[in-house]
């Protein structure tokens, strides 16, 4: 499972409620949160975000949590 799909299980969010409201489909929805080489947009995650009336940044921040510059040498 993805960070996005963590998220939306910890919110207990309906899928089927935020495909209805974004226009983003079920498939694609499930796409983002179980297949971790499934890349997120920047409008879907905004559009995610706004569904499940969840700041967009927290949704941000903890999807790439795990992101980091690379140490310089």
């Amino acid at each position: 499972m993805t960070e996005l799909g963590l998220f939306l299980s910890r919110k207990s969010v309906n899928r089927s409620d935020v495909s209805r409201k974004t226009g983003i489909s079920k498939t694609r929805l499930s796409e983002l949160a179980n297949n971790e080489r499934t890349k997120l947009r920047a409008d879907e995650l905004y559009l995610i975000a706004l569904a499940i009336d969840v700041d967009p940044c927290e949704v941000f921040k903890q999807v790439c949590k795990d992101l980091k510059l690379k140490e310089e040498i």
